[in-house]
């Protein structure tokens, strides 16, 4: 214990010396990546929304009317997709939870080894240039030279709350990166500080971004701001709390862009802020498992005889079958679905797997329901199926406006006055890897040539 405690203090003295050796280092350019989960375009185009410092910045650059997601429209598979340019069913991250028919267990898909891509942080890490993650979805053993993970331990009991302190501490890359932020940025941070419940989450992220920056000057900056998200759950597309929340990382891109300014390469770096998805009021749930526990073909009390099992996701909803070639379980889900009375049958589409594979969903799923506006999944196997919903969620096929996020680049090399009237997450990649020269891999996204000077 005692040698691992002088290892940590000598890490912690290299630190100075680090920060001189990335400043001499710098390379002339920076992409700053602020993605805001649950952004719609209509909080930078209608000013009611008061995102006052975001408009100021588009006004220099470009913005999108609306930019079409995975399917399905959730934060892990859509993170994933914005840095590797690719759609979930090359990059593997299909969901923000594995499927767990046997059992929820909580976990999440935290891990960066499950990415099956090269992704802007890997290339740029091969290129011999310096990159910073801030709670970045999927990246907790990621490649990112200086990584703060979006992670958390799971409470040690029912009912406990989740321990993200410690979690970050234990997988900041490198070593006492944690510490040096709490030290330098942000403070002493207590498991309250990380509840979504309070916008201090943001402002926290973006001083630890902000202090990344002018500290080390890092050519790629991706940071994952999260209270927007978190309260249109609870209040839906509109409520007081969203629109605080608004305001709030309308703050926190401030905090960063002045953080560029005072690093001194404001002239030399692009800003692209971003989301993962948009967001629809909900009304009700449907809990299709249900179907399969009254059909036999799940318990949830013995799981281990499971034959078919539906991973919900939001407004979509995956089937799993213990055999993939199963298809006589197949066509009997198929039966019970179609069976159902016309009000509830109308309340979701079924997608095939042909049209999984066209938008580029789970590899593994034999088909998926594609809920209507209002109406999202329960994973329950038990009670009605349907029951009473509130507030809003995502996670919907990506073919309707609502559920589009939003695009604003501005800085080096932007154009001012563009607009691109769609786009895809899968463009994001492209566009980070021009900047940067980082030649990466053609995915399924397109190079927006139309916003850039050069």
């Amino acid at each position: 214990m005692k040698q691992t405690l002088l290892a940590a203090a000598f890490l912690a003295a290299q630190w100075p010396l680090q920060a001189q050796q990335a400043q001499q280092a710098t390379p002339d350019q920076h992409v700053i990546l602020i993605s805001i989960d649950g952004l719609r375009p209509e909080f930078y185009k209608d000013p009611s929304w008061n995102m006052v410092h975001l408009r100021q910045a588009m006004a220099e650059g470009s913005y999108a009317d609306g930019v079409d997601g995975v399917f399905p429209t959730v934060t892990y598979p859509s993170h994933t997709t914005m840095i590797s340019g690719v759609k979930p069913l090359k990059h593997g991250i299909y969901y923000n939870v594995p499927s767990e028919p046997l059992g929820v267990t909580g976990n999440w898909i935290w891990q960066y080894e499950n990415i099956k891509v090269p992704t802007v942080f890997s290339v740029a890490k091969a290129k011999g240039l310096k990159t910073a993650s801030v709670f970045w979805p999927v990246s907790v053993g990621g490649p990112a030279t200086y990584n703060i993970p979006e992670y958390w331990y799971l409470p040690a009991k029912k009912g406990a709350e989740r321990v993200m302190t410690k979690a970050l501490q234990e997988h900041a890359n490198p070593p006492g990166l944690y510490e040096e932020l709490e030290k330098n940025a942000v403070g002493k941070l207590e498991e309250i500080d990380f509840n979504g419940d309070y916008l201090g989450i943001d402002e926290n992220l973006a001083r630890m971004s902000g202090y990344l920056i002018r500290t080390y000057k890092p050519s790629l900056l991706a940071v994952h701001l999260v209270t927007v998200d978190h309260f249109e759950h609870e209040q839906g597309r509109d409520g007081d709390k969203v629109r605080a929340a608004i305001a709030g990382v309308d703050r926190a891109i401030k905090t960063i862009r002045e953080a560029v300014q005072k690093a001194g390469i404001e002239k030399n770096t692009t800003f692209i802020v971003t989301g993962d998805h948009g967001f629809v009021d909900i009304y009700a749930a449907l809990a299709p498992n249900v179907l399969l526990a009254q059909a036999g073909l799940y318990d949830p009390k013995k799981p281990e005889n499971w034959k078919a099992y539906f991973h919900p996701s939001g407004g979509g909803a995956f089937l799993q079958l213990k055999d993939k070639n199963d298809k006589q379980t197949k066509d009997k889900v198929l039966q019970l679905l179609n069976a159902l009375p016309a009000a509830q049958r109308n309340a979701f589409l079924i997608k095939s797997r042909e049209e999984l594979d066209a938008v580029g969903a789970d590899a593994t799923a034999a088909f998926a329901l594609a809920g209507q506006q209002g109406y999202t999944f329960s994973g329950a196997a038990a009670g009605e199926f349907v029951r009473a919903g509130k507030g809003g969620t995502h996670g919907f096929f990506p073919d309707f406006k609502e559920i589009q996020t939003g695009f604003v680049v501005f800085g080096k090399n932007v154009k001012k006055g563009a607009v691109i009237p769609r786009m895809g997450l899968v463009d994001i990649a492209p566009l980070i890897s021009k900047l940067l020269n980082l030649e990466m891999p053609a995915g399924d996204g397109l190079l927006l040539n139309g916003v850039l000077t050069k």
